[in-house]
């Protein structure tokens, strides 16, 4: 007994001081880590828990000589019992921060402070596999094999060597093939959707003109266009005539200048270059001065200066549509089905004056006969022998003849359906028409798109089976303003916003090799940063695309993330649909790929231009892209950051609080705006950390997290204004004055004196007559309920909201 109780006591002197695991979020980091602290104690000090040890008794049998004995190993049960329980408490602890750390590698959607998926994640097949269990890893490295076997070059130079306008016999050929290449994948579904649009077409018979206008106003030599069919697709036909005025790039900013140098844009023609804002915008700016017609030539200046790249011919017109806005503009809002029709309305983007695509020769001829001041040193551009004058020059006359057709265009739709949450799709798509050869425009699109559909196949059929549908989409219309994905999504938008998770889009992916861009929804900003940091540089040998990125740049997400602009093809997803919504570019450094929208497009001058880099960087943006649809589609928690918004929101309201002092001195305020993005913050830090604390494995709370996040895009188009009459309801994305844009113009006309609203063209608002109050407080209405809207929404049940209004 003696030889037990030293025992006890040596095991009491070298037995471990309580430890405690203490789980710290590093800053700058996306992970937290665990670190161990031990809490020194001095020897012989109580453990931090108080037990109670249990007394041991056995029967009285009336022996006196045996109590002793009894009351021993009493005395040793009280003091192992602390030992034996802290055993089992640190067995205990260790099992429940494995199951934590597994938990927490699985949770991918949880904002900033969430881990990416890591080696450890379980990907588990479906019950008819015979695979085993998938790792990212395992499912990176099929993904990998399945796509280097594909023959993405070839494709793409097939494709770019089809004639394939929007509505002709070569589109309608090219449409079949591609619908008969999707079905020898064996997808779940392959179906075709066909609308009927109103496109605009030259009109062979009467070709536009240009002339010069005599001093009695008669119509004098015509400028050759040497381009006849190149034209601006939704211009306003009819005459322009009057004098001649250079207005930069057209933006609303030039307009403003060029009037405050004294030059009036009002009842002129205005000559802009190509660049910085796209065509609609262009013409909409000017109709907003009152220009009475647009010129567009592509400038030296804008493009590489390098002698050794190829550049634009100086012959070579631009081609680019001008409406202001998405889809068939002769109904708005509304499918095109069946030649179905409508009320005779039409788009309000639509423009009222004519526009024409120029030559740079052209342009260098009208440059010469103009007047008037020289333009400042940062409008001068690099047409030889033009001095660069604004103006107003010679009169000039122009005629634009193009004409409505009612055109057929066919969207070809493939499917892999999902195992456990298929009515949520994960879209991706590209443009399969093009105006010219277009290989930087829609063949490297295809051509991507066709090998992620073969290589997801294929992957099934090695046992990868995502937990939501992939939808492969190849659009008809992009030349006319994303005419083809448009129409989709107003005939299906009551489905699609409550199913579609995420738009990728493959357009326009291949213009260049040195930069790279991602214009996307904030929701999608932490993921594309994850799948940079696994795709190999296509020019830097053993770097990845997050080191070629930051390698001048620390902020990765200040020199790669950009706003969806309307001329991107994903832009109606986000701003019409609510569906968070990206699109990858390769650009060229500094300077714009120089034959895009124009007969020079070819997959020659495409292959010259990235020195024979071409395979290489496809290949990067379809691994790019195809790793964003593993993730999407098969993590059990989607991958969106739905706490970036209020960051956005942040950065906003900034620009708003310039002016807080001038709302003060009329009596307004912008306390609501503040209260509802704290009520947004508040709900989104909620759901994150009901999510920490779940299991992943309880299926149907992921489905319900996931249906929240997913859902978050769609929380911002504004409820309180029609889809027919503001299509692009999102509050920082779309256009109207329910959005934020438009009420930053608004205000700051509280400085300019009230003259005007030349920003209005910006966020689609009619310039007005100067600050209103009233105008204001709908404005903060319309956006405060929205945003309010919004966190309601990610609070989840109507009892878990906690609003501080």
């Amino acid at each position: 007994m003696e030889r037990l109780w030293g025992l006890l006591q040596r095991t009491q002197r070298l037995s471990p001081r309580p430890s405690q695991t203490i789980y710290k979020h590093v800053e700058g980091t996306q992970q937290w880590h665990l670190e161990e602290e031990e809490e020194d104690r001095e020897e012989g000090a109580e453990p931090a828990a108080h037990f109670c040890p249990m007394e041991l008794r056995g029967p009285d049998l009336g022996s006196r000589a045996g109590r002793p004995n009894l009351g021993l190993w009493a005395t040793t049960g009280r003091r192992a019992a602390p030992y034996l329980v802290l055993t089992a408490l640190l067995i205990f602890t260790g099992a429940f921060l494995l199951g934590y750390v597994a938990f927490r590698g699985s949770c991918q959607a949880c904002g900033d402070d969430v881990l990416v998926v890591s080696e450890d994640i379980n990907y588990e097949p479906g019950p008819d596999s015979h695979q085993g269990t998938l790792y990212w890893s395992d499912l990176q490295a099929m993904f990998l094999r399945l796509l280097g076997e594909g023959h993405l070059e070839d494709t793409i130079r097939q494709t770019s060597l089809r004639k394939r306008m929007a509505g002709s016999a070569g589109m309608a050929a090219l449409a079949q093939d591609v619908r008969g290449a999707l079905s020898s994948q064996k997808l779940d579904h392959v179906w075709m959707d066909t609308h009927y649009v109103g496109l605009q077409f030259p009109d062979p018979a009467h070709p536009n003109t240009l002339h010069w206008v005599g001093e009695a106003g008669k119509l004098g030599e015509p400028l050759p266009l040497e381009d006849h069919d190149v034209y601006c697709p939704y211009s306003a036909t009819g005459n322009a005539t009057g004098e001649l005025v250079y207005a930069h790039y057209g933006r609303p900013e030039d307009l403003q200048d060029l009037r405050a140098r004294g030059v009036e844009p009002a009842g002129r023609l205005l000559l802009v270059r190509l660049g910085e804002i796209s065509f609609a915008q262009k013409v909409a700016s000017a109709q907003d001065f009152g220009a009475r017609g647009v010129l567009i030539y592509p400038d030296p200046a804008d493009f590489s200066q390098d002698p050794h790249k190829l550049g634009l011919s100086s012959h070579r017109a631009v081609y680019g549509h001008v409406h202001l806005g998405t889809g068939d503009p002769y109904t708005p809002g509304f499918p095109s089905f069946n030649q179905t029709q409508f009320p005779p309305v039409q788009s309000s983007g639509l423009p009222n004056i004519p526009a024409q695509p120029i030559s740079a020769d052209i342009a260098s001829l009208l440059l010469r006969k103009l007047q008037g001041p020289v333009a400042p040193q940062e409008w001068q551009g690099r047409l030889p022998g033009s001095p660069y004058r604004l103006g107003p020059g010679p009169g000039l006359h122009l005629g634009v003849n193009n004409h409505r057709v009612s055109t057929p265009i066919s969207n070809i739709f493939g499917c892999i359906e999902g195992r456990s949450e298929p009515d949520h799709y994960v879209v991706i798509g590209a443009q399969r028409d093009a105006w010219g050869p277009g290989a930087a425009k829609s063949a490297v699109g295809t051509a991507i798109l066709l090998e992620l559909a073969r290589t997801f196949s294929s992957m099934v059929s090695n046992g990868f089976q995502p937990r939501r549908s992939l939808l492969f989409i190849s659009w008809d219309g992009g030349d006319f303003g994303s005419v083809g994905s448009t129409e989709w999504l107003e005939g299906y938008l009551s489905v699609l916003h409550l199913k579609a998770v995420v738009y990728v889009s493959l357009d326009n992916a291949v213009l260049g090799d040195d930069k790279f861009h991602a214009k996307t929804s904030p929701l999608l900003i932490s993921l594309i940063e994850n799948i940079l940091k696994q795709v190999d540089s296509p020019n830097r040998s053993g770097q990845t695309l997050y080191e070629q990125v930051v390698v001048n740049n620390h902020s990765w997400d200040a020199e790669v993330i950009r706003p969806l602009p309307m001329d991107s093809s994903a832009y109606s997803f986000t701003a019409f649909a609510g569906v968070p919504a990206v699109e990858f570019s390769f650009l060229e450094d500094g300077q714009a790929y120089p034959f895009l929208h124009t007969k020079d497009d070819t997959y020659e001058n495409l292959h010259r231009v990235l020195r024979g880099r071409l395979p290489a960087v496809a290949q990067a943006v379809a691994q790019l892209a195809g790793q964003l649809l593993i993730r999407l589609s098969h993590d059990h928690l989607l991958p969106l950051d739905f706490g970036r918004y209020g960051d956005v929101v942040l950065r906003h309201i900034g620009s708003l609080n310039e002016f807080s002092g001038d709302l003060k001195a009329r009596g307004l305020t912008l306390q609501w705006v503040y209260s509802a993005r704290g009520d947004y913050i508040r709900a989104a830090e909620k759901l994150r950390k009901e999510i920490y604390s779940s299991e992943e494995s309880d299926e149907r709370l992921m489905r319900m997290y996931n249906v929240r996040i997913m859902r978050v895009e769609f929380y911002f188009l504004s409820q309180y204004v029609s889809p027919a009459d503001s299509p692009f309801r999102h509050i920082f994305l779309g256009r109207g004055d329910h959005t934020l844009g438009a009420l930053l113009d608004h205000v700051r006309l509280l400085r300019s004196g009230g003259s005007g609203d030349p920003g209005a063209a910006s966020s689609g608002v009619a310039p007005g007559l100067g600050f209103q109050e009233s105008r204001f407080r709908r404005q903060l209405a319309l956006l405060t309920w929205t945003l309010q809207g919004a966190a309601n929404a990610l609070s989840g049940d109507v009892w878990n909201i906690d609003n501080n209004f």
